[in-house]
C-alpha cells in the first residue's frame, strides 16, 4: 500500500515543519481512500500545535480544528487520510509517544525529520490495529502530479 501525495503538498508539509522549527508542526491530510486500502492526498491542512509544553517533541490538534477539518472534507468529498508532524533534530521515525496518541487507523502518519531547521528526510507510516494490537508499518510515500 502507499500513500499518493502531490510534490507541491509534499513540499508544503515539509515547509511547514521548517517554519515551526525548533518546535513540531503538525496538519491533516485530506483525501480519498481506495478499494485495494491506499489513500490519496487531495489537501494538506496545516494545524497549530496546541501543546503548551514539550513543543520540541509533542503535537497536539485542537479538536475543534479537527472537527472543522473533518466537516469541511466531507463536505468536498473527502476524508481525512492521515497526519503529518516534524521531528526537530529527531530521526522521521515514530516515538512510542506517537503510537500511543495514534488513534486513527487504517490513516498515514507522516514524520518529517527537521535538522536544524531544514527538512532532511519524510517517512509515512499506515496505523494498524490486528489482535487488539495497534501498530505501525512502513509506508511507500508515492509522489503524483
Amino acid at each position: 500500500m502507499a500513500l499518493k501525495i502531490p510534490v507541491q503538498l509534499y513540499d508544503q508539509l515539509r515547509q511547514h515543519g521548517e517554519a515551526t522549527y525548533p518546535h513540531e508542526c503538525c496538519g491533516v491530510l485530506v483525501g480519498e481512500f481506495d478499494e485495494s486500502g491506499g489513500k490519496t492526498v487531495k489537501a494538506a491542512a496545516a494545524c497549530g500545535n496546541t501543546r503548551t509544553d514539550s513543543l520540541a517533541n509533542r503535537y497536539h490538534i485542537s479538536p475543534s480544528e479537527l472537527v472543522r477539518i473533518q466537516r469541511d472534507a466531507l463536505l468536498a468529498g473527502h476524508d481525512i487520510v492521515g497526519f503529518y508532524h516534524s521531528h526537530p533534530d529527531h530521526p522521521a521515525r515514530w516515538s512510542e509517544t506517537d503510537l500511543a496518541e495514534a488513534h486513527w487507523t487504517g490513516c498515514s502518519y507522516v514524520i518529517t525529520s527537521v535538522e536544524k531547521g531544514r527538512a532532511v528526510l519524510t517517512n509515512s507510516f499506515l496505523l494498524l490495529d490486528q489482535e487488539e494490537a495497534k501498530h505501525f508499518v512502513d509506508e511507500l510515500l508515492e509522489f503524483i502530479q
